[in-house]
């Protein structure tokens, strides 16, 4: 058996990022930038006002000065000239600076008669004015490839004049699960049947991480009738498999693929629950087999399956979102296997606590969907008491 980490490794190294394509900046948040955004234009394009007033020099309005207004400037209509001496210019928020003017006078700070404008606090230079390229400059380097866009990141890209961005397409993840006895939710159930439900969650996985999932046909326990079932997912990037990928006479995942070409990297991790976890090759499309049993298979997908998601979407890191959080309740040493114990999460003032679940069955479904967090536990790690640290892998923070 291998490492978490190096099984993690060894994906990640076989995968590379998917071909990029133009979407509409208005579509764009989400996405993985393919190429670096630079700025097409300057912002703000000009001296402009922060705030209502009035423009004028500064050394022309001393407390109290009468100044006569010689016109105005507003927002996308510009003030034709330079501002006259000793006078001064009605100015909005946003409204181009005029030649000669240094200063902005607040609306609320000036008294006003007709055309006469009244100083009820002398300005100082500069004030409330944006300087031209306060934001951004043309030719500025925004966001680097290899970085999910935020919305707020889609406004600046659009800000910056780009009304298309090349981004990462969305990874096409085929999803198989296979088993005689597994039946889709509401179809009868034969004796010793189960109903499927791995290829539901690992669908919504994948489709939450930014892929697009296909769902193939549930495919029996027979060698050929399973393949042919598989070759459904050419044109994917990836094939997630469930079931089959064990040492029982009935899982023929690997060896039904194996007769068509399949090349197996790894099988088999140190770490509970999905031991039986699958990686390898198969005619240039990746393929993870995951464990059946329905927590090993969500277990193995947060693990593996989303960092392989990210890593063909684009993204430069992909990193989990762990936080450390004490235990309310004691834990039991470790054995040799790498843990990941089912747990919810709360505050306590400003730390989390984090709450095992009494039962960590992997075939327990209800206490899985109750969770919103796993308690990462090292091979052979010691017996912590209550109030100890622990890293824990957030599962609200991945929209697990």
């Amino acid at each position: 058996m291998i490492t978490v980490a190096e099984a993690r490794e060894r994906i990640l190294r076989a995968l590379a990022p998917v071909g990029a394509e133009t979407v509409s900046v208005a579509e764009a948040a989400g996405r993985v930038l393919a190429a670096p955004v630079a700025a097409r234009l300057t912002q703000p394009p000009a001296d402009v006002s922060a705030m209502d007033g009035y423009a004028l020099r500064a050394a022309e309005a001393p407390l109290g000065a009468v100044l006569p207004l010689a016109g105005e400037s507003a927002a996308g209509r510009p003030f034709g000239g330079v501002l006259p001496a000793g006078a001064c210019l009605r100015i909005s928020t946003g409204a181009v600076v005029p030649a000669g003017a240094d200063a902005i006078l607040l609306q609320e700070d000036a008294g006003r008669a007709g055309d006469a404008v009244t100083v009820n606090e002398a300005p100082r230079p500069g004030r409330w004015i944006r300087r031209r390229g306060l934001d951004f400059a043309e030719g500025e380097a925004l966001l680097p490839p290899g970085r999910r866009l935020t919305p707020r990141e889609a406004g600046l890209a659009a800000a910056a004049g780009h009304p298309w961005l090349s981004v990462h397409r969305r990874p096409r993840v085929a999803i198989l699960a296979t088993g005689d006895e597994v039946a889709l939710p509401g179809d009868p159930l034969a004796a010793g049947g189960i109903v499927s439900s791995n290829a539901f969650v690992l669908a919504a996985l994948v489709r939450a991480a930014g892929g697009e999932a296909t769902l193939l046909p549930v495919a029996p326990d027979e060698p050929d009738a399973l393949l042919a079932v598989a070759r459904g997912a050419r044109g994917a990037d990836l094939l997630l498999t469930s079931g089959g990928a064990s040492v029982g006479d009935h899982d023929q995942t690997v060896p039904a693929l194996a007769r068509a070409g399949f090349r197996l990297d790894f099988w088999k991790i140190a770490m509970r629950p999905g031991k039986p976890l699958v990686f390898g090759d198969w005619d240039g499309l990746p393929v993870l087999g995951l464990p059946g049993n329905p927590v090993s298979a969500f277990v193995c997908a947060v693990v593996f399956a989303l960092p392989a998601l990210a890593r063909l979407g684009g993204l430069a890191e992909a990193a989990p979102p762990l936080v450390t959080a004490r235990l309310a309740a004691p834990l039991p040493a470790n054995d040799h296997r790498a843990d990941h114990l089912r747990a919810t999460l709360h505050r306590d003032g400003a730390a989390w606590r984090v709450t095992p679940a009494p039962m960590q069955d992997s075939s327990m479904l209800r206490i899985l969907a109750a969770s919103d967090a796993l308690i990462l536990r090292a091979p052979h790690a010691p017996a912590l008491p209550p109030g100890a640290e622990v890293d824990c892998l957030d599962l609200q923070a991945l929209r697990a």
